[in-house]
């Protein structure tokens, strides 16, 4: 199958090539069909898996005919990192027919935003708080919107975005085609398709396995040793970017910091960076300034690195859908790529749920030459805090109280 198939314009088609896509993925070729013909789409699709094509095309595809300079598509995701990620995508593949997109999420000023919404465009990316933002200020107006996509809708429920998304939703037509893409099907997002989905059709393209181009492996250590071991493994890593997943915001920024202090070309991806800095943490990691990049689960969302050749999991993840979702960030475009998880023992149930849907034992490994009997510190100061000054009874701290 080929995508000219699909009878898109001559001006999109020619975008496809210029990205280097011929033939479509799985996702695409079973959304796309009925996207065109205008119909709602449930799809289940793990990361990775060809998703903004498969909106995205015939999007822009709808979008040729009709008035221009009007917001008449939405795309509703979670992080700002996933809605760069969608934007990006939209203009590359939409480069030749004047098609103009934008995104619009919080931790930014408002006002550029503002200005390209005056300007005129023709497509919406954005986070449920920014965007509602906008609507109450009546800066964007989605009373024309035709097609309304819901991306990742399991990770908004994870945030509790949906009350926000809900909101959205109600700004829009009645009369919309309404697309809803998620790794998997809660109960809460099963009750959210069936209210804003009709008579939808469901694609599905294994979500409930990680990709077979991943292969999987677990390092049992004592807590302590993480770190030491990390360390070690990666000096015997040679290939691709590394992506290292922490529990933590707090333990994402220490172990950078500490792989900096070992020598390797690394920076920290957390909620509590500025957008600047997160920005340029992303854009180091794609260009290869960075090999390894050690992120939160919510933080690394929407990143799309092919060279990711090693997923590490610093810490256990809470859910087995937590680990599909990190793992899927390798193993990408027909690559193949390694997950390793460091595991303690309050590990072992999550370790038996993961194989369950794996299908299969994950294979235990021990690093050659590496200690593990290395006695635990008497004060664990690895991720301790550094101490507050002290606050009197309004909260401020004494350093800035007039002295009476």
């Amino acid at each position: 199958m080929d995508f000219a198939d699909f009878h898109f314009d001559a001006r999109l088609l020619a975008g496809i090539r210029a990205m280097g896509y011929t033939t479509p993925t799985p996702i695409q070729a079973k959304a796309i069909p009925p996207v065109l013909q205008g119909q709602d789409v449930m799809g289940l699709a793990q990361t990775g898996t060809g998703k903004t094509a498969a909106f995205g095309l015939p999007i822009l595809q709808r979008l040729l005919a009709g008035p221009r300079g009007v917001v008449r598509a939405l795309v509703v995701a979670p992080t700002r990192e996933l809605a760069e990620q969608i934007h990006e995508h939209l203009d590359a593949m939409g480069e030749r027919t004047g098609l103009r997109s934008a995104t619009f999420y919080g931790g930014v000023n408002i006002n550029p935003q503002i200005q390209k919404l005056r300007a005129g465009l023709e497509i919406a990316v954005g986070c449920p708080g920014r965007l509602l933002d906008h609507i109450q200020r009546r800066t964007l107006d989605l009373g024309r919107v035709e097609v309304l996509v819901i991306d990742e809708a399991d990770r908004m429920f994870d945030m509790g975005f949906l009350p926000d998304v809900r909101k959205i939703i109600r700004s829009t037509p009645a009369q919309r085609q309404t697309l809803m893409f998620s790794a998997t099907m809660p109960a809460d997002i099963r009750r959210l398709a069936q209210e804003v989905l009709r008579r939808p059709v469901t694609v599905q393209i294994g979500h409930a396995a990680p990709a077979d181009t991943v292969s999987h492996a677990i390092y049992p250590v004592p807590q302590h040793l993480k770190t030491p071991l990390l360390v070690a493994l990666l000096r015997r890593l040679s290939a691709g970017s590394v992506l290292v997943f922490t529990r933590t915001k707090h333990r994402a920024r220490r172990v950078g910091q500490q792989l900096v202090k070992e020598g390797f070309a690394a920076a920290s991806l957390q909620g509590n960076l500025a957008q600047k800095r997160r920005q340029a943490a992303l854009d180091g990691f794609r260009r290869g300034e960075f090999q390894i990049l050690v992120a939160t689960d919510i933080a690394a969302r929407g990143i799309d690195v092919s060279t990711i050749s090693h997923v590490i999991n610093y810490d256990m993840p809470d859910t087995a859908e937590a680990y599909t979702h990190r793992i899927g960030r390798t193993g990408r475009a027909d690559k193949t790529g390694d997950a390793f998880t460091f595991v303690t023992g309050e590990d072992s149930n999550m370790v038996r749920t993961i194989e369950r849907v794996l299908g299969e034992s994950l294979e235990r490994r021990t690093l050659d030459g590496f200690d593990y009997r290395a006695p635990a510190p008497a004060k664990n100061t690895e991720f301790a805090r550094g101490p507050r000054p002290p606050r009197n009874r309004r909260g401020a701290p004494r350093s800035q109280q007039r002295r009476r």
